[in-house]
């Protein structure tokens, strides 16, 4: 059982990178955490349609050539499924069990995912319909996925 975290952009603030280690720490408990990074394209100010989907779409190519494969994707998007800390341990439980695959979470940059990368998710997940940083959001993202494990295994953390 492995967690992937695929995500566009390198993170470079030590508060965040502090957090993510300690998360990924705790997880390893239960699951072997990789995470896969592909580089953000440059984005000129105020950028037209066009260019907004001309980056997504080059990040989208780069993050369909990391994800693994035998891999359950799920994507962070605001239109996905809101559920709670108990049905995202629910829906982990059952990939792990039924789907027998390892985890893919991606999270996309600063404009979002590509249509082509949403279109290939098996799952697509939302947090909630306020935007946050897609760094910040590997934070949020790993605290949930250490809550999941710990509901599934009926450990004291879940309050």
């Amino acid at each position: 059982m492995k967690i992937s975290i695929i995500s566009v952009g390198n993170i470079k603030e030590k508060y965040l990178k502090d957090a993510i280690n300690e998360y990924s720490k705790r997880i390893s408990k239960f699951s072997k955490v990789e995470f896969i990074s592909v580089e953000d394209e440059s984005i000129v100010n105020n950028p037209s349609d066009k260019e907004i989907e001309m980056v997504k779409s080059k990040e989208g190519a780069k993050l369909l050539k990391v994800i693994p494969n035998n891999s359950y994707k799920i994507v962070l998007d605001l239109k996905g499924e809101m559920v709670s800390s108990e049905g995202l341990a629910k829906k982990m439980l059952d990939i792990f069990s039924y789907h027998n695959a390892n985890i893919s979470f991606i999270i996309g940059g600063s404009l979002g995912l590509d249509k082509e990368v949403l279109n290939n998710a098996d799952y697509h997940l939302c947090f909630s319909k306020m935007t946050f940083p897609h760094q910040l959001m590997q934070v949020i993202l790993l605290e949930q996925v250490y809550r999941a494990f710990k509901i599934n295994n009926n450990e004291s953390y879940h309050k």
